[in-house]
């Protein structure tokens, strides 16, 4: 059995196995600190509690859940502006934690997706039809491509070749960039001319449908966090670590313990704000440097009456200048509440974290008034995440960059002697950029703690 699998039984099997470790650990008597109460730190924490250790978890921000972030500015509409889905319900641990506290998440389906072209007009039943062909042929195309690679390229690369040797009109090759950008760019939160081609598809998934928490993704995390000791505004500087212990220092205090899980995000990591003395080993630099971080950001408009169709979960637009406001979110199928949420991703994203929220807010009403007329409403209120330009972020999740490797993951994953020891979403190789991933790493960070 490999390690993957013996994960996945853990995260089933749950309260069974940390309490059976519980009964022979009591003697231990080891302080654990964790840094970052995202999943993974409070997966970590959560599971080395209950096998008896000492924990403490270090958050920089005044909130816990890292980049599962629920608003409920808008009391009577959560908001998931981080995380939103559970990717795979098929024996996925996010949903088992779900299930077993009668949480409620709802369906997703996105052949339910409502595409508009660039005059603002929904594709007709033909362009609907011809995209869809247009969809397999780049499919197929790409994944012959990745096939015949002796070395890596560009996913961009191989989109340019494909233009290079086809005929194509130019609302064609509109829509095939509209499809890139929706169905790659915006899952993989990075631009085409990033995206490793040759390890585009690496990783694996669980089965089943995606599902939403209508109550809000942050009700898995106070699961999590309940009965933990956390504690808030405290910003790591500092990570020493030795034969002797760890000593963490953060804006506030200065921790000693005996070992520690690191779950800061690769944006953090990649900026340098945390030392490490010694220095981190030359294999994870390379690991935190190849590896990308991408972005995907929101902005959530609440308007005073519904004026697009019901039926829809997803809207998309093909747009003249590919990757604006492509993508909308139907929160009032879910909730029946007059809110869009849209999504940019990679470049675009990049560009509008540097707006106005008025100027985002224009910008996000020019596409929406091509598409259901001139005299639609203003919203009445409006969130908008710049997930880039949080510190404690910088940027949205991880992505597999021309230039790494899968085994990048894991050496970003691999402890450091006894004392350091690494999680998140960046640290898995089977489920990177995924919330599960982030929490099974967790689990494993805590396993690799019992082993040590």
């Amino acid at each position: 059995m490999n390690r993957r699998d013996f994960l996945k039984i853990i995260a089933l099997l749950g309260n069974t196995v940390a309490a059976s470790r519980c009964d022979i650990f009591d003697e231990k008597n080891e302080t654990i600190l964790v840094v970052g109460a995202g999943i993974s730190g409070l997966s970590a924490a959560h599971t080395l509690q209950k096998w008896g250790y000492k924990v403490i978890v270090l958050e920089a921000r005044s909130r816990i859940g890292g980049r599962i972030w629920t608003s409920r500015e808008w009391a009577d509409a959560p908001l998931d502006l981080g995380a939103s889905w559970i990717h795979g319900i098929r024996n996925n641990p996010i949903s088992k934690l779900a299930k077993d506290n009668q949480i409620e998440v709802l369906e997703t389906d996105y052949d339910n997706h409502w595409i508009y072209g660039a005059d603002g007009n929904e594709l007709s039943d033909s362009e609907y039809e011809s995209l869809d062909d247009i969809l397999y042929s780049v499919q197929e195309y790409i994944f012959e491509a990745i096939e015949e690679l002796d070395n890596d390229v560009s996913l961009q690369t191989i989109v340019e070749n494909a233009f290079a040797e086809a005929d194509i009109s130019p609302a064609e090759r509109a829509s095939i960039l509209y499809l890139i950008n929706s169905v790659i760019e915006h899952d993989y939160a990075a631009d085409s001319k990033d995206l490793s081609a040759l390890y585009l598809d690496e990783g694996e998934e669980f089965g089943g449908e995606d599902v939403i928490f209508p109550g809000g993704y942050d009700q898995i995390i106070n699961l999590l966090a309940e009965g933990l000791d956390i504690r808030l505004d405290e910003v790591v500087q500092n990570v020493e670590h030795g034969n002797q212990g760890v000593s963490i220092t953060t804006n506030q205090n200065k921790y000693q313990a005996d070992k520690v899980v690191i779950t800061l995000p690769l944006g953090v990591l990649k900026s340098g704000n945390v030392l490490f003395s010694p220095a981190l080993p030359k294999e994870k630099q390379n690991a935190i440097h190849n590896l990308g971080m991408g972005l995907l950001d929101k902005v959530c408009l609440r308007f005073p009456n519904k004026f697009w169709p019901q039926g829809p979960e997803l809207l998309g637009f093909i747009s003249e200048n590919t990757g604006e406001w492509a993508e909308w979110l139907n929160v009032a199928f879910y909730k029946k509440m007059p809110i869009l949420m849209g999504f940019n991703a990679a470049a675009f994203a990049h560009q509008t974290e540097s707006w106005s929220d008025q100027q985002i807010v224009e910008g996000a009403m020019g596409t929406l008034r091509k598409m259901f007329g001139a005299d639609i409403p203003d919203p009445g209120a409006w969130q908008i995440t710049r997930w880039a330009a949080d510190p404690y972020a910088l940027g949205s999740y991880s992505y597999n960059k021309l230039g790494a490797t899968p085994e990048s993951h894991d050496e970003l994953a691999a402890p450091v002697g006894t004392r350091l020891f690494f999680a998140g979403e960046a640290t898995s190789r089977e489920y990177n950029a995924t919330v599960h991933g982030a929490y099974l790493s967790g689990l494993r960070a805590a396993e690799e703690i019992w082993d040590a």
